[in-house]
């Protein structure tokens, strides 16, 4: 089909066994294929944009840039493995561009030479063993020397011609089959991967590669990599699959890892801190419900899976509902359920709702806050009866639940203004804990910045050591809106741009590059709330600054949510273009 190889070209690079790296003039990665990826252990998103010496710090690649001269059939030591590459310049219009290297392990190829010349005695031996590995290969492989002479074919490549490998070694290829491809390498001495061709009338998937001994091409040598292109696209159906089930499990552990995070996970030894810790722990052996009070990226929910795993119910499920995140209408079905057929679109057999998931565990009520008048006197029920009635149902159902509720919001002034029920409440209202804001306990910092750099280290698998004296000013000074949120956000996005092991001012988000080191006082030492809320606003001017409109960006700059930035919007009345 015409097209057809363009469109592919990425995913056939990607399923190569051989790895493909590609840098600028400058040396800066540019491409790499999975092989790559899967060699360094890291994603393409973290490998692109650096230095190839940051992986490769003896690489050859930067001579063909120099001398033009392509370095091919270059031996090397990589990670304990012995390696063959091609160096090669990219040249257009008669200008270096770049360069792009391929390599492969060839360990135990290179064992069994070891072994070929040092113990002549198994000379045979190993040769049969090899041919028979040959032909164990599902790969069909075919080489030839520099009269075109067929010197070695396996099983599989020899079954496209309904012959034995017997009947073709010591032929020339173009006596076996017409317009070979393959030898052409030995003309360019380029090697060629993933390419689209036919075979004796059937279109296969191949590599082509030129055989180098002394520095000289001494042949070619061909491998069939998929028999049929209907092989790969079957293999990457299989391998999509693969990925969806292990995002799956994935999912599910990171939730039981949630699940079991205790209070001494909670990192920071401020006085304010460990005396919210104290009282957290006390509290967790009742049955009391907890409201727990805190701005946008405190770790309200932190605290609710440790009141819940450090409970006489921690063995039972922890059920997390954002009552923000779900739309008016589907928030009763979500928390109570609902009968077949109670509203149009409603699944067979019915929903069980998260009250009745909850069931003997803890169901955490996050952005409570946000509820509707009319949800919260159904909440306010469920709590005075401890049953649920689910939609399209009369049959009232016992629960034995313990209830979390969560808010950044100041439910009294809600009150105030009819926006949420008193009787409510003072239902949830049993015990509060209120987590402070990152400013108001800036001695937690240094254990949180190393806490979240060993993080990220093994994430990204850096070494970074620490932070910069300037941006420990900086981060002293700013009031961090966002709170502990806000820094791990911001010292994810400073490994992404890091180019050292120190992360300075230059990694930082441009809101915080701003901060005026003349500002001085910090906003949590004068105690005033005015300029706590027109620090608040700055930062978030500058953060939609930086992210150029972006509310997603924005809010993710600032360590929130979006709704939370829509919200802070509206109050500080910042127009929403």
């Amino acid at each position: 089909m015409p097209g057809k190889s363009q469109l592919d070209l990425h995913t056939l690079m990607d399923n190569t066994a051989n790895h493909i790296l590609a840098v600028d003039t400058a040396g800066k990665i540019i491409y790499v294929n999975r092989a790559v990826e899967r060699f360094l252990e890291l994603p393409a998103d973290q490998i692109l944009g650096r230095h190839v010496k940051d992986f490769f710090p003896t690489t050859g690649l930067l001579e063909v840039m120099v001398d033009g001269k392509p370095q091919l059939g270059r031996r090397l030591h990589l990670k304990n493995g012995m390696y063959i590459t091609n160096r090669t310049p990219v040249i257009v219009n008669g200008q270096i561009v770049g360069a792009i290297a391929v390599f492969q392990e060839i360990t135990e190829i290179q064992n069994l030479i070891d072994e070929l010349s040092s113990d002549n005695e198994r000379i045979r031996e190993l040769k049969n063993l090899l041919e028979t590995i040959l032909d164990l290969s599902s790969d069909g492989v075919v080489a030839v020397n520099r009269d075109y002479v067929i010197t070695l074919v396996n099983r599989n490549f020899a079954n496209f011609f309904n012959k034995t490998p017997e009947e073709i070694i010591g032929k020339k290829v173009h006596e076996v089959y017409g317009n070979p491809i393959f030898p052409k390498a030995m003309e360019t001495g380029e090697p060629e991967y993933g390419y689209i061709t036919t075979l004796n009338g059937q279109e296969i998937i191949a590599n082509r590669v030129p055989i180098i001994k002394d520095g000289q091409i001494v042949g070619a040598l061909g491998t069939v990599v998929f028999r049929n292109v209907d092989d790969l696209y079957a293999l990457m159906k299989k391998i999509r699959n693969l990925k969806s089930q292990l995002d799956y499990y994935k999912d599910e552990l990171e939730r039981m890892h949630r699940t079991h995070f205790s209070f001494d996970q909670i990192i920071g030894s401020s006085r304010s801190l460990q005396n919210v810790k104290e009282i957290a722990r006390r509290v967790a052996l009742s049955n009391s419900t907890v409201l727990i009070q805190g701005e946008s990226g405190t770790g309200k929910e932190l605290f609710a899976h440790a009141l819940h795993t450090e409970s006489l119910r921690s063995k039972g499920p922890f059920v997390k509902v954002n009552c923000a995140a779900v739309p008016e209408n589907l928030l009763e079905s979500e928390l109570f359920g609902y009968q077949e057929g109670a509203f149009t679109g409603a699944r067979k057999g019915g929903q069980i709702g998260k009250f009745e998931l909850a069931n003997g565990g803890t169901i955490f009520l996050d952005e409570i806050g946000d509820m509707s008048f009319t949800m919260q006197a159904k909440l306010l029920r469920v709590l005075q009866e401890k049953e649920v009635e689910r939609l399209g149902d009369s049959k009232p159902r016992r629960i034995d639940v313990r209830v979390i509720c969560a808010t950044n919001r100041n439910l009294e002034e809600l009150i105030a203004r009819h926006e949420f029920r008193e009787d409510l409440y003072y239902r949830i209202n049993v015990v509060t804990l209120a987590i402070p804001p990152l400013r108001e306990r800036l001695d937690d910092l240094p254990e949180l910045i190393e806490h979240f750099i060993s993080k990220f280290n093994k994430q990204f698998g850096q070494r970074v050591h620490g932070i910069s004296e300037e941006v420990r000013e900086i981060f002293w000074q700013h009031h961090w809106p966002g709170n502990v949120r806000e820094l791990e956000n911001v010292i994810e996005r400073a490994f992404n741009v890091l180019d050292g092991p120190v992360i300075q001012k230059k990694h930082l988000p441009m809101y915080l590059q701003k901060i005026s080191l003349q500002k001085g006082m910090r906003s949590h030492q004068i105690g005033l709330p005015n300029l706590v809320e027109e620090a608040e606003k700055e930062a978030i001017l500058e953060a939609l600054a930086a992210a150029g409109g972006n509310k997603r960006q924005a809010a993710k700059l600032l360590g929130i949510s979006r709704a939370g930035l829509y919200k802070k919007l509206k109050r500080y009345g910042i127009k929403d273009d």
